[in-house]
């Protein structure tokens, strides 16, 4: 009877060994694959920064003046070391180029469609030259915002909480702008003094300036901002960041939506926000953009891009660009 109990003990123990050690065998397997996918990554961030440095090399050798502020130093010209290159991407390369598994993701995407895109205009991979695509822009895309008489912003209870000046009559015309990347990338590049020199600067989101004027600078003219952070930025009401220059939000629509359409279902529900902000900032102009400019600007990107792109609304960057028309 003794020895069947040892038996059987020393059985369960054999077990709870052989299950430990599966156990560990494989974790380390799942570490290995962890591990193998942070390579991948480290390769894929190499490969971005060879072509980052890549057009940094290229963008020195077009402007001298810009080459030899960056490069030079009290102690002469430092040597610069060679970078390898890497050539991912070219003017022939398309999703085509993409391996099947990102392929298979691009077109799930596209077939997503959340925005209801139905794009019937020409192209796409329509050609045009870079003044032809300058005046196309100004021709079909109208950069204006939402006034106190489009429906339902002409009711009382929206009554003095939309600015009363026309954003035309604030802001412009500018000879040059500036649009200030959020990316880290900015930092340490001291290009702050040549920003500010411009006669309107443009900026996104929360991207701070303080403790980073040497890079970004300190003037801002316009801050476009996301109803994402509108809703959902704790800080919005309360931060001096949101108090200087003109501030416009915008939010995504339906394709070619009409303002009282979008009223009924936006992205981000920001109203009671921006109508709380108003009420602590009455004299801080604060404009809401109208939501078909969005979609205006994605038409002429289809148009032109080589082929199908996402059926979103373009982001705040490319946004900002087209609001130095004002």
């Amino acid at each position: 009877m003794i020895h069947a109990n040892l038996k059987k003990k020393f059985s369960c123990c054999v077990l709870a060994f052989l299950l430990f050690a599966i156990i560990c065998v494989w974790k380390e397997k799942k570490k290995g694959t962890y591990y193998d996918s942070l390579k991948l990554q480290s390769k894929d961030f190499q490969v971005l920064r060879g072509l980052e440095k890549q057009a940094e090399t290229s963008s020195s050798t077009q402007d001298p003046h810009r080459g030899s502020q960056a490069l030079s130093s009290p102690r002469g010209p430092a040597k610069a070391k060679p970078e390898a290159s890497f050539q991912v991407w070219n003017k022939d390369s398309s999703s085509k180029n993409l391996i099947p598994r990102l392929q298979k993701i691009w077109r799930n995407y596209l077939n997503m469609n959340k925005y209801k895109v139905s794009y019937k205009g020409p192209g796409p991979g329509v050609k045009l030259s870079a003044e032809a695509l300058h005046c196309h822009l100004r021709e079909r895309v109208n950069v204006s915002m939402v006034e106190v008489t489009d429906f339902p912003f002409n009711t009382s209870e929206w009554e003095g909480f939309l600015p009363k000046e026309n954003i035309r009559t604030k802001a412009g015309p500018w000879g040059t702008c500036a649009v200030v990347s959020s990316a880290g990338s900015l930092k340490s590049s001291q290009l702050g003094r040549e920003i500010d020199d411009h006669d309107a600067v443009l900026r996104f989101n929360g991207a701070p300036t303080a403790n980073f004027q040497q890079d970004v600078g300190t003037k801002t003219t316009i801050r476009l901002m996301n109803s994402q952070l509108v809703t959902t930025e704790g800080r919005f009401l309360k931060d001096s960041l949101y108090n200087e220059g003109i501030l416009i939000v915008w939010d995504p629509s339906v394709y070619h939506s009409d303002i009282p359409k979008w009223y009924q279902s936006p992205d981000y529900s920001f109203f009671e926000n921006y109508k709380s902000y108003r009420k602590l900032h009455p004299d801080q102009p604060f404009y809401i953009l109208r939501p078909q400019m969005p979609w205006e600007l994605w038409d002429i990107i289809q148009e032109v891009s080589p082929e199908e792109i996402q059926p979103n609304p373009p982001s705040s960057g490319m946004l900002d660009h087209n609001e130095c028309k004002i």
